[in-house]
């Protein structure tokens, strides 16, 4: 790894202020003008055109009709899913999620945390075609979700403060946890047993089975789950599909670490 000194010395203060004018770019702020990039980012307007002209070339950002106003473009899409598709995670996870997949005729997923969302890394569509629309590279909300949660496992009361500075956290249904303590408590519950189950949890007529994946070190780093379209689902089978899932996890753990997952508690079905 480059030490400070090395990375200040070798920095391309262009190719920086490019990478700049990108990060600029999110889900809540996704067009912007010239002259609004350069007072944002506090650079000259010709050399914010110039470096805008040279992505659009390129396709990572592209212009609105009324040609003023630029938006990412298709050429950043195309480096996500590069890069997505090259994780060993993923890499590692699809054949085991495809097994999966073909054992229980669920979509079954890997996911990872970033910050505070969840982002879908791989998928095996199963047989219902209501959940072929997850794609590669969704999100969703980690303290909404059981996968969120699994991916939480690890963090402090400290770490999980700095990540939710406020209170109430956003509700999607009535079983979100909405302040710092009542998703502790879910955290903590879901370490115990190893596994989640999300019964119509974060969206209606949907529910969620996964299991923790876990690195060299014990901690966790993704998720695997299936997604079983129901609003509830059957104990026999719910416990059938939860040692499948804790199974596929643990195979995932193994090819990740080169050692079995850790000890986990016997199977006990989720409220």
């Amino acid at each position: 790894m480059s030490t400070p000194a090395e990375m200040e010395r070798y920095t391309v203060p262009a190719l920086q202020r490019g990478l700049q004018v990108l990060q600029a770019f999110s889900r809540t702020e996704r067009a912007f003008t010239g002259a609004e990039l350069a007072r944002r980012l506090g650079l000259p307007r010709a050399s914010v055109f110039r470096m805008l002209c040279t992505l659009e070339g390129m396709g990572f950002v592209e212009r609105d009709a009324d040609g003023a106003t630029y938006r990412l473009g298709l050429g950043v899409l195309r480096m996500g899913f590069e890069y997505l598709a090259s994780m060993e995670l993923a890499e590692h996870g699809r054949p085991v999620i495809d097994a999966l997949c073909d054992r229980t005729g669920y979509s079954a997923h890997v996911v990872v945390r970033d910050g505070t969302e969840v982002v879908f890394v791989a998928k095996a569509a199963g047989r219902s075609a209501l959940f072929h629309s997850v794609q590669v590279g969704a999100r969703l909300p980690a303290h909404a979700t059981v996968l969120g949660r699994i991916l939480l496992a690890d963090q402090s009361a400290a770490a999980l403060r700095q990540l939710y500075p406020q209170e109430p956290l956003p509700a999607h249904t009535g079983q979100t946890p909405t302040t710092l303590e009542q998703l502790r408590t879910q955290i903590d519950s879901i370490r115990s047993q190893g596994y989640a189950i999300s019964q119509g949890g974060y969206e209606s007529g949907i529910s969620t089975i996964a299991a923790p994946v876990f690195n060299d070190q014990r901690l966790v780093v993704a998720a695997v789950s299936i997604t079983v379209p129901g609003q509830r689902v059957e104990p026999a089978l719910a416990k059938t599909l939860v040692a499948g899932v804790q199974a596929a996890a643990a195979q995932l753990t193994e090819r990740l670490s080169h050692h079995g997952a850790p000890l986990i508690s016997q199977h006990r079905l989720a409220a």
